[in-house]
């Protein structure tokens, strides 16, 4: 299933709530390791790839160092960072997206978009304000469409999408 929520410590009980011993786990926006070093406390057992491009982030995510835990210093937006993640393994069981911060609802919705149709995760939580507030203010759905998994179904058999192009119109700074 899918998970929302904006404030961090109901996003980390979702995390903990959902995931298990064992699960493969995939951090987007892991910022410090506040979420990761909870992540390793409570699942020895589990592999955790753990992404942000934050300056802050390296020195922070080198003290966590660990076998079970591996730190990619990329911007989750781009196309590169996925394949290289995709590189080291094809699926994942939990899919963590914490872009509450600056991000806007859309760009996180896209990154949610490439990462949970590559890797097809049994559970997806995101933090991200935007997203919740949308939710929460929708009155009525006539039509019922619902996932099972932590992806949607739409686009279950859609492989690894194409880089989607927008993030380099609407993001500058990721033009090289």
């Amino acid at each position: 299933m899918i998970n929302l929520s904006y404030d961090v410590e109901i996003y980390r009980h979702q995390i903990l709530d959902l995931a298990q011993n064992g699960n493969t786990i995939i951090e987007l926006g892991c910022h410090v390791g506040n979420t990761t070093e909870i992540l390793l406390d409570n699942f020895k057992d589990s592999k955790i790839i753990a992404l942000d491009n934050s300056p802050e982030a390296t020195a922070s995510m080198n003290e966590l160092a660990c076998d079970n835990l591996e730190f990619i210093n990329a911007d989750v937006r781009l196309h590169e960072t996925l394949l290289e993640v995709f590189k080291k393994i094809q699926k994942c069981d939990i899919l963590c997206i914490d872009l509450g911060g600056g991000y806007h609802p859309d760009t996180v919705f896209k990154v949610f978009y490439i990462w949970s149709s590559t890797f097809k995760p049994k559970h997806t939580i995101i933090r991200n304000r935007g997203i919740l507030e949308f939710f929460n203010s929708v009155e009525s759905c006539s039509e019922d469409y619902m996932s099972s998994e932590g992806y949607l179904d739409s686009y279950h058999d859609s492989g690894i999408p194409q880089q989607i192009k927008e993030f380099e119109l609407w993001t500058p700074s990721l033009k090289k």
